[in-house]
């Protein structure tokens, strides 16, 4: 039961947002073995107990503890309880000394309205990742940040075996408890495939769902200076891609950047719309943006909101080969 009291809001950036660092090496978690103990929350929308359970019991399975947030299963609106308590849960796992990962149950909605409460202060004296995508790529480009924290673009647990399979599973765990490099290779049958620009760059890999960058552009987006730019969207049509990419653009934010990384655009497949928007593809429309920057583009990566999407670390160190088609990452844990 929350206190009659009115909790802190954690839309107010003017009360207690501490600055963090701009600059300096990534902070990165020990890797994750067997007995330790995770944390799951619902940052964003609500799951089901169901999918949870299940969840849970493949950690279970990699011999961790598993814990659940006390408000995993709340709902207001379309996300998982009320913004304060959905932070709570957050904040609680980052400052638990014991917790070791963070697992995000799934997207949604809601990431984007607790970001500027993350208790930075506790991320930096006990760095852990947090795992998770879509919604949750706000808490990811916020612990960047403030905090210079690698975590992880990965699948949601809670999903069954209609989205993952083995070899999904199998690729988390490998990021969450080896230290070697991730190397992703286009997928010829992925439509940003055709989207690339022969060359190679080096640079720290941020990014995640578009929508959640061009939300946070002009607000919380960190700066992408000799970045390599990784983006992903699901479900929308052109004209709000073609929207979000000129936001990323007039904001500033593409400048300096080193490359650009393009995992999966899932429902465009076909070219279902050009029909609508004067015989353009999803592939034209990312040519007119990033074609001419001057710099590597690597398209076709199978990492986004299709079925078994690959792993990624983020706030590591990459090197994107456009030429050869390759995608190597550091790794997010030491």
């Amino acid at each position: 039961m929350h206190p009659s009291s009115t909790p802190p809001d954690p839309l107010n950036t003017s009360a207690g947002l501490r600055p963090g660092p701009r600059t300096g090496s990534p902070l990165r978690a020990p890797r994750l073995r067997p007995g330790d103990r995770v944390r799951i929350v619902s940052p964003s929308s609500r799951p089901s107990r169901r999918d949870v359970e299940r969840g849970a019991a493949v950690l279970a399975s990699w011999g961790l503890r598993v814990e659940v947030g006390d408000h995993v299963f709340d709902q207001w609106g379309p996300m998982a309880g009320r913004d304060w308590d959905r932070l709570a849960d957050l904040n609680a796992a980052f400052a638990d000394p014991g917790v070791r990962v963070v697992f995000a149950t799934r997207g949604g909605a809601g990431a984007y309205r607790i970001a500027d409460g993350l208790d930075t202060d506790a991320v930096r004296r006990d760095p852990k990742p947090l795992v998770g995508f879509s919604d949750v790529t706000h808490l990811h480009l916020a612990l960047w940040r403030e905090c210079r924290l690698a975590t992880v673009h990965g699948p949601f647990l809670t999903h069954g075996d209609d989205v993952l399979d083995s070899g999904t599973v199998q690729a988390l765990r490998h990021a969450l408890t080896e230290t070697e490099p991730i190397t992703l290779h286009a997928d010829p049958n992925e439509v940003t495939e055709a989207v690339t620009v022969d060359g190679t760059a080096t640079g720290v890999l941020i990014g995640g769902l578009l929508t959640a960058l061009s939300t946070e552009a002009g607000a919380g987006l960190p700066s992408l200076d000799g970045a390599i730019l990784f983006l992903e969207h699901p479900l929308s049509g052109l004209r709000n891609v073609d929207r979000a990419l000129t936001q990323l653009r007039r904001s500033g934010v593409l400048n300096g950047l080193r490359g650009v990384a393009l995992g999966q655009f899932f429902g465009f497949e076909g070219d279902v719309t050009a029909s609508q928007d004067g015989g353009w593809s999803i592939a034209d429309v990312l040519i007119e943006h990033f074609g001419g920057l001057g710099i590597p583009v690597l398209g076709g990566l199978p990492v986004g909101h299709r079925n078994r999407p690959a792993t990624l670390p983020l706030g590591a160190e990459a090197v994107l080969d456009g030429t050869a088609g390759t995608l190597t990452v550091g790794s997010a844990v030491t």
